[in-house]
């Protein structure tokens, strides 16, 4: 029987607020017809917005972070999942409006978790993660609007993230040239070993002027980035193009003009990896078990911590100093 479990705890009381470890019991957890014991979660934007007390995420206090999490069944309520089933649960509310992946044990609604596709251990599914689902859902909507790769190169922004890493990676896997958009001139040994072709600075894709329309220089693009940076690429996108985005991490405001949508065709593809209907899910996650899946997965994690370390390294990612994948092992 499970007596007491450790977990993160993020509370705010007042003026008072606090992120340490905890010892739980079962009855702390949220109410969910499957009971998980959590292997392993990672680190995201989300996450890192849920440890600050302004960061405007989190509905309910106390609560465990952690908006993925990859474990095993304990028990269930529901005939879909058995006890000892490996599950994968990411989105929705969890880790922003009831506990998630930072526990020992989490308790989730069975309409929220996705059985672990052979081809996927555990730890591989949080390398993955929502940045990785963020970037298949990209490449898959972006497929979706008839992007190819004998249409020419695709540019992913903000390359050495979560969600760029990962485009860069299954774009390359897909026998796609890409241009990785990074300020970071010390990462490009990291990114063509990840399977960039060709690396240009932010200035080359956004110089801080905003133009009507530019050059036609990509298929297409994956952009966690938003903002003006946005408005440049739009505007630089090939007859037919898209852009997928799912990211505001150079602003929520896109200064763009409707020139490259009229006159052009391009598309700009709102990606949603939240309330993603279920059949997408599935389907996103069978691509990262087999096609979309790269020899290098491993590569992408900076690090491996445990729950004690989260405190420290949670502020990281709203610095601007992440690069690929934090995960957690629980």
């Amino acid at each position: 029987m499970i007596q007491r479990f450790e977990a993160l705890v993020v509370n705010k009381q007042g003026e008072r607020f606090t992120v340490n470890t905890q010892q739980l019991t079962l009855d702390d957890l949220p109410q969910g017809e499957v009971l998980i014991r959590v292997h392993y979660s990672g680190v995201n934007y989300k996450d890192s917005l849920a440890s600050i007390p302004n960061g405007n995420i989190v509905s309910t206090y106390p609560i465990s972070p952690g908006i993925d999490m990859a474990g095993v069944v304990v028990s269930s309520e529901d005939s879909r999942f058995k006890e000892g089933d490996e599950v994968i649960a990411t989105s929705y509310g969890i880790g922003v409006s009831q506990s998630g992946g930072y526990s020992q044990y989490a308790r989730v609604p069975a309409d929220w978790i996705v059985p672990l596709p052979d081809g996927l251990s555990l730890k591989e599914a949080m390398i993955i993660g929502t940045a990785g689902f963020t970037a298949a859902l990209s490449v898959l909507r972006l497929e979706e609007n008839r992007l190819a790769p004998d249409q020419g190169s695709v540019l992913v922004t903000g390359a050495t993230g979560g969600v760029g890493s990962f485009a860069v990676s299954i774009l390359s896997n897909l026998g796609y040239s890409v241009e990785a958009s990074t300020g970071k001139e010390s990462e490009h040994g990291y990114l063509k070993e990840i399977g960039a072709t060709t690396i240009v600075s932010r200035e080359e894709v956004y110089d801080g002027k905003l133009r009507t329309l530019g050059k036609q220089k990509w298929s297409g693009a994956v952009d966690p980035v938003g903002g003006e940076p946005l408005a440049a690429v739009l505007s630089q996108i090939k007859y037919g193009g898209s852009v997928a985005v799912s990211g505001l991490t150079a602003g929520t405001s896109l200064p763009a003009t409707v020139f490259p949508f009229i006159l052009r065709g391009v598309n700009l593809l709102g990606i949603d990896s939240v309330n993603c209907p279920m059949e997408t899910r599935l389907k996103v996650w069978q691509r990262l078990a087999t096609n979309f899946k790269f020899a290098h997965l491993e590569q992408l994690i900076q690090q491996e911590i445990t729950l004690k370390e989260l405190p420290d390294v949670l502020p990281t990612l709203l610095k601007g100093e992440a690069r690929g994948r934090t995960i957690v092992k629980l």
